[in-house]
């Protein structure tokens, strides 16, 4: 049977879907993840059969290929675990439920696994957040650590997830889990006395000072004196003679 769950990742600050497609037939027993996996991704399937195993649920010694759409686009890190997990389990027929398809269609999954089957608290769920309102996506399900940080965004269902036994008793209609209310009161304030457009130019300075205040980073600027590549090219002229 075949499953298909999306996920999204980053390019910087810009999000793109990631469709995790899981195939599960008959031949010599195997668990492949194809699509340009980084290293820990490649990890992430002995993460997701002993998940799935010590959550109770059969593990299918049957010819398991996972693939991650677009191929063509290099995946980095854990939090794609949860989303090839609840592929795997729904290829293998472990959920029931009729409005299934628009659920996936209308959902995301986020999140990295532990190996008793826990979900765990990944790193840039805001940006992921983001982009996935300005991607139409209507609901991310992701770990319950997140959730917060997650809810902050309006317009979007959040649910907190603790392990896979749970969700996969959502989707089965035996146990209802509470959208994540924002109780963060931001008080947002557009109106400054200055900003970046009374500067002209300085465009690399610019960003590198959007990122850092974006990431909560450090950044140094140095400014380089005039004529200093003169000054250099003295200096070296006296030192070769």
């Amino acid at each position: 049977m075949l499953s298909i769950v999306k996920s999204i990742g980053l390019q910087g600050l810009n999000g793109y879907f990631i469709n995790i497609e899981v195939d599960i037939s008959n031949g010599m027993p195997c668990f492949e993840i194809v699509g340009l996996p980084d290293a820990s991704i490649k990890e992430s399937k002995e993460r997701v059969r002993t998940a799935i195993k010590n959550s109770g649920f059969e593990t299918l010694s049957k010819r398991i290929i996972i693939n991650l759409a677009p191929a063509n686009i290099r995946k980095e890190g854990s939090s794609l675990d949860f989303p090839i997990a609840m592929g795997v389990l729904i290829a293998s027929e472990k959920v029931n439920n009729n409005n299934l398809n628009r659920f996936l269609g209308e959902s995301i999954f986020i999140g990295e696994l532990s190996l008793d089957g826990d979900v765990e608290k990944v790193n840039g769920i805001l940006p992921i957040t983001i982009e996935a309102k300005k991607l139409g996506i209507k609901r991310i399900v992701l770990p319950k650590k997140n959730a917060k940080e997650a809810a902050i965004i309006e317009g979007l269902e959040v649910l907190p997830i603790n392990n896979i036994r749970e969700i996969v008793s959502f989707l089965n209609n035996e146990c209802n889990i509470k959208n994540e209310i924002n109780q963060t009161n931001l008080i947002m304030n557009n109106k400054y006395s200055v900003d970046f457009s009374d500067i002209k130019g300085q465009e690399n300075a610019k960003r590198a000072l959007e990122i850092s205040a974006a990431g909560g980073h450090n950044c140094v600027l140095i400014r380089r004196a005039r004529g200093w590549k003169n000054y250099a090219r003295q200096k070296i002229t006296k030192y070769i003679t």
